[in-house]
């Protein structure tokens, strides 16, 4: 059997690839050495910056299947009839750390959906809670900076984490979901995901509704405690890349069912909760749960840094039947995210395999930019309208248009009659076994603890006193004990 010719890039065959030329025997290695510096170079150009936040990501290929008609609801084609399948890659990853950083660690975890579907490809990006930290997008650059690692210390300090959240009430409600069982998963596969945003499905008819997306796990909700998870990271700090890309190599495909909370957009304006603040959730109580249909995992990615690492998901890739709700998180990250795919990536990031479409061709008169690859033939204009048959607007919008009033100018979030930013919290830890409220205060406690002032400590313990004043006293007592 002949072997392969190793090549340069530009495809001159490679005579030695162990020794680098040099002025003779022992001598300086020389310049003229195209095959040396080639690799030298593009060693230097391997690493890409990483992403900001969900650095750290694992992923896999997969399809959808719709089980339930969902048809009253949205247009969107994939969604249109049961039994219809679409291929889809969904990537995993840790919030707050590096791209280095360990698995199985106490972070919320991204769950970011791309559907190669008929009518352009949809991003559903979200986690694995269905609230978050923050209610306005103004705020995340300082939220993420104390999450990170201290400028000066070069690591994650108490002090910014814990002072950020006690100057953000709001934040309650998702720390007591991060400090309680579900904060460290076991694995990927063992976690529901969210699309914790509101966005807006509508029908044939025009009719709008707001719904909210739930991936509830087929394997079952698994976690670990902090002891469990510190052993797991001192062995494996690739725990659930390791679990995701084995399960899949042996035929065991890991499966989620979709189901969405649908309301009526008329119902949002007099919701007793602001239907649009990413750290409340709506009760099931109030909107139940209508099965959509199944995804299932069965494909690993044949190349991570070109698959995961390259995919590049955005919340504004929205396909006719799908849209934005007035959710301000949302709306800030329908730019960052894009935004940060073409810093990272370049302008032409979409035409990568990953990210481009599968089951349609993207058509439009970008041009140019780095690593360029547009087919289009030499008569193929780069503007629009043309006469020459260049591809046409259609007139229809991809959803029904949002009503607004008032006067702009930097306005907080309109107040329903139980919005506050304790009253969901409180009803989360009521939920808890007593078992499971040990564990979340002895967790807050642990990293509260470590706090260097004391009316930092303070605040945070009115925060969680706001919300149940048991919840307040356990962590006051647990906090006490840990500093005396």
């Amino acid at each position: 059997m002949s072997k392969r010719v190793l090549t340069t890039e530009s495809g001159a065959p490679v005579a030695d690839n162990q020794n680098s030329a040099t002025a003779g025997v022992g001598g300086p290695i020389l310049l003229q050495d195209q095959h040396l510096l080639e690799k030298l170079a593009r060693f230097n150009r391997e690493r890409i910056p990483e992403r900001v936040v969900h650095a750290r990501g694992s992923g896999a290929y997969g399809h959808f299947e719709v089980t339930d008609d969902v048809s009253a609801y949205t247009s969107a084609n994939f969604l249109s009839e049961v039994g219809k399948k679409t291929e889809l890659f969904l990537r995993f990853s840790t919030v707050a750390d590096s791209l280095g950083g360990a698995d199985a660690v106490r972070d919320p975890r991204g769950f970011a959906v791309k559907f190669y579907t008929e009518e352009g490809n949809y991003d559903l990006v979200g986690n694995n809670t269905p609230v978050f930290f923050i209610k306005d997008p103004i705020k995340f650059p300082d939220f993420i900076h104390s999450q990170k690692r201290d400028p000066f210390t070069g690591k994650q300090e108490a002090d910014n984490v814990w002072d950020f959240w006690a100057h953000s009430p709001e934040a309650t409600h998702q720390v007591t979901w991060l400090m309680g069982d579900r904060g460290i998963p076991a694995s990927y596969r063992h976690m529901n995901g969210y699309g914790s945003h509101t966005y807006q499905w509508t029908n044939a008819q025009g009719e709008a509704f707001f719904v909210k997306y739930h991936f509830k796990t087929n394997q079952g909700i698994r976690s670990l405690s902090a002891d469990q998870a510190a052993e797991i990271v001192g062995k494996d700090g690739n725990s659930h890349q390791t679990d995701l890309l084995q399960s899949i190599e042996r035929g065991v495909y890991p499966s989620w069912t979709l189901y969405v909370q649908v309301m009526p957009a008329a119902e949002a304006a007099d919701y007793r909760f602001n239907p649009f603040d990413l750290t409340k959730v709506w009760p099931h109580s109030d909107y139940p749960l209508q099965r959509v249909g199944r995804l299932v995992l069965d494909r690993n990615p044949d190349n991570v840094f070109a698959e995961v690492e390259q995919a590049a998901f955005s919340p504004n890739n929205f396909v006719p039947g799908i849209g934005p709700s007035p959710d301000k998180m949302l709306q800030g990250r329908l730019f960052a995210y894009a935004d940060a795919h073409r810093y990272r990536l370049g302008v032409n990031h979409t035409l990568l395999p990953v990210n481009a479409p599968k089951a349609t061709v993207a058509n439009n008169y970008g041009r140019d930019g780095f690593m360029a690859a547009n087919a289009q033939g030499r008569d193929a204009k780069n503007y629009e309208p043309n006469s020459f048959g260049g591809p046409v607007e259609t007139g229809l919008p991809l959803s029904a248009p949002l009503a607004i009033h008032g006067y702009t100018g930097t306005h907080e979030a309109p107040a329903h009659t139980k919005d506050d930013d304790f009253f969901q919290a409180g009803e989360l830890y009521r939920l808890m076994s007593e078992e499971e409220k040990q564990r979340l205060v002895a967790n807050i406690a642990g990293g509260l603890s470590q706090v260097s002032r004391d009316d930092i400590i303070e605040k945070n313990i009115a925060h969680f006193a706001a919300a149940d004043a048991d919840y307040g006293k356990r962590v006051e007592e647990a906090v006490r004990a840990l500093r005396d």
